[in-house]
């Protein structure tokens, strides 16, 4: 079934293959904070010390959103959807904890459960670093937990409840490449719609982190492309040298944006893979169509249904023989001991 016409039906397989096959789809993100989000570990911020564009040499210090940051709420979005539809097997799913192995999550972007079987994902997250430096991007912020009466007191004695925490300022930027391996129309659609449909990142997403994904553009080629800490450094060389990055004022998102499919676009000149970019005004098309298929309910639903056909129809044929294999192994070492 024919469900996108902007990009050529090359770019996609008809079924998803059982082994790589070299095609590529590599979504180009500007992920932007938008409240106060927390990427932590430990209870401390995550940051990397790097050096801070291609051209300028000099070392800082950035904040490090972790690859997990990023799949884990645009998988869950995807689960979400496919519960509110009920579509597939969404009553076995619970993330973390069983998965059916059939649904276009567990296929698309991986699952392990022990010796009952495993999946590689075919999307694949890095680390995304912050344009700013880490001094310019965070505040510390003291939280307090009031009783009833809205006072930090009681009966005459004051709590001791009150910390603090630092938190990611709005408007730091993220540029991030989100790729999908081997893509089928629905699975790039389904990974599509779960990177523009998310909307919180990090800890306590119940109450902050608020995070708004701004595609730059959609590259299809045979390889991967550049990595996300190279493309940030390019961006830092434009803006630094237009006077752009002014600390401790926020960076213009408009300058931000052009910036960022200026330094994509020449980073791309220089691959050594072939690859079709829609990025600019050759991106407008193609994301007006993907917005009107997942803003359908209707077209949703049928993007849905596909994606699920086509990841049961590979669970069948590849994760049971998978799982059995590995039954089989550990019977046959069980019977050598």
């Amino acid at each position: 079934m024919n469900l996108i016409n902007t990009v050529d039906s090359k770019f996609f397989h008809s079924e998803i293959p059982a082994k790589p096959m070299g095609k590529y789809a590599h979504f180009i993100t500007l992920r932007v904070t938008e409240s106060y989000p927390l990427f932590q570990t430990d209870g401390e911020l995550n940051k990397a010390r790097v050096r801070a564009g291609i051209e300028r040499k000099e070392t800082i210090s950035r904040l490090a959103m972790f690859k997990r940051k990023q799949s884990t709420p645009e998988r869950l979005t995807g689960r979400e959807l496919l519960r509110n539809y009920q579509i597939g097997d969404w009553e076995k799913c619970d993330y973390n904890v069983d998965f059916s192995k059939t649904t276009p999550d567990c296929i698309l972007y991986g699952f392990a459960i022990g010796d009952s079987g495993s999946e590689k994902s075919k999307v694949v997250v890095d680390t995304a670093f912050s344009i700013t430096p880490f001094d310019d991007s965070h505040f510390n912020f003291t939280l307090n937990a009031p009783f009833e009466s809205g006072t930090m007191s009681r009966n005459g004695e004051v709590t001791s409840r009150i910390n603090s925490q630092d938190h990611i300022l709005p408007q730091v930027f993220f540029p991030s490449i989100v790729t999908l391996k081997d893509p089928t129309e629905s699975g790039f659609l389904y990974v599509f719609n779960n990177i523009l449909r998310t909307r919180h990142y990090g800890a306590q997403t119940t109450r902050t982190g608020r995070v708004r994904n701004e595609l730059v553009g959609v590259v299809f080629g045979d390889g991967e492309i550049t990595s996300n800490l190279r493309w940030t450094q390019k961006i830092y060389d434009l803006m630094s040298n237009a006077g752009q990055i002014q600390p401790p004022d926020p960076l213009n998102e408009d300058e931000v944006v052009a910036a960022a499919r200026e330094a994509i676009a020449e980073l791309m000149s220089k691959e050594c893979i072939p690859h079709t970019d829609f990025i600019g005004d050759s991106l407008i098309p193609l994301l007006n169509e993907v917005k009107s298929i997942i803003s359908d309910e209707n077209r949703l639903k049928t993007m849905l249904i596909q994606a699920n056909a086509e990841s049961s129809t590979y669970a069948g044929k590849h994760i049971s023989k998978k799982s059995d294999k590995g039954k089989k192994d550990k019977k046959g070492a069980a019977a050598t001991e």
